[in-house]
């Protein structure tokens, strides 16, 4: 079951930033601008630490930490999370955690959110994703959201089709609605800035997403979900000092080695020190699996719950983050490395 390495040229990444700079630069200029702190000091949401969950039902051990989203948030039928982030693994110090969603329903298009989760203070909030026009103009982007990694103030969002989008925290807007809008939906948006997109098409799939700080440099990580039958393969790429791929001068990034992973319906998936954690789901009813590869290609099988998806490693606390999406038994959750 050991991780083989596999051809990466499939994952070359070329930068397609079109107009999306532009056009986050026009929003910027045109709308109120804030910051990650500034969200997080006007949070109105709350976590309840350790509240009940059955997704951790018979898991042995429990969790050694977790926080569940307010009622509306957990039993939503629209909205499903699914990538995780710390910002710990973005080299930052604050005790957050940022969460993507996609929205669910055929209709009714509303794209991606983002949760901050403020761990200390136990306080979220949502922002808005949304794809800007060169104009300034922005729509909701319908993508699954899979899986997200955090690197300085950029967030990159795995896009299935078409690569990993980029998101800029720099750019974080304040639409601070008056009370005649008390309630609008969504009072932050941050929009994209960037795109990372195959340069073939072909079957490769942008699943999920991490950050390894372990290794030197920094690396991207990003992989394949398959249904049983399959095999899903995990890629890896060298972040320069800006936080970004470091391309050719054509904009074109070569993975710095990918491999086949050793099992199917994995959610998510980081290195850290020479070992692979991988997140393995299995259906709405049953738990799920954290698989850990050593350098040796020896697995451990360890008790997940049910649903699991993205992971990401807290290094000062020595854990790996997760989150299970099913209604009724939202938590992003804590196990030791």
């Amino acid at each position: 079951m050991a991780l083989k390495a596999v051809d990466g040229e499939p994952f070359t990444l070329v930068r397609d930033t079109g107009d999306l700079a532009k056009g986050a630069a026009a929003m910027r200029a045109a709308l109120p601008g804030t910051t990650l702190k500034a969200v997080l000091a006007g949070a109105s949401r709350t976590l309840a630490h350790k509240g009940a969950n059955a997704a951790f039902t018979g898991m042995k051990p429990q969790p050694v930490d977790w926080y569940r989203f307010e009622k509306d948030d957990n039993d939503t039928p629209d909205w499903y999370p699914q990538g995780v982030a710390c910002a710990s693994e973005a080299g930052r110090s604050e005790p957050v955690i940022a969460v993507s969603w996609y929205w669910k329903p055929a209709e009714g298009e509303k794209g991606i959110r983002l949760s901050f989760l403020d761990i200390g203070t136990r306080r979220y909030a949502h922002v808005l994703l949304v794809r800007p026009a060169a104009d300034g103009s922005y729509r909701p982007i319908n993508i699954h959201a899979g899986g997200i990694a955090w690197s300085g103030d950029l967030i990159y969002v795995a896009d299935t089709k078409n690569g990993l989008r980029v998101f800029d925290l720099r750019n974080l807007i304040d639409l601070k609605p008056t009370p005649a809008q008390k309630y609008l939906a969504y009072r932050y948006l941050l929009p994209q800035v960037d795109h990372w997109r195959p340069v073939t098409a072909g079957p490769v799939r942008f699943s999920f997403a991490a950050i390894d700080r372990s290794h030197d440099p920094d690396v991207l990580i990003s992989g394949e979900y398959v249904e049983p039958g399959g095999t899903g393969r995990v890629a890896r790429w060298p972040l320069g000092g800006d936080h970004r791929p470091v391309a050719d001068e054509d904009g074109v990034v070569r993975a710095l080695d990918a491999y086949a992973l050793p099992a199917n319906k994995i959610q998510g998936a980081i290195s850290r020190q020479g070992r692979w954690y991988l997140s393995q789901a299995r259906d709405s009813r049953t738990r799920g699996s954290l698989l850990v590869v050593d350098a040796g290609g020896k697995v451990t099988k360890r008790d997940f719950p049910i649903g699991p998806e993205d992971l990401s490693c807290w290094r000062q606390r020595k854990t790996l983050w997760s989150v299970t999406e099913f209604r009724g038994r939202r938590s992003v959750f804590a196990v030791p490395l």
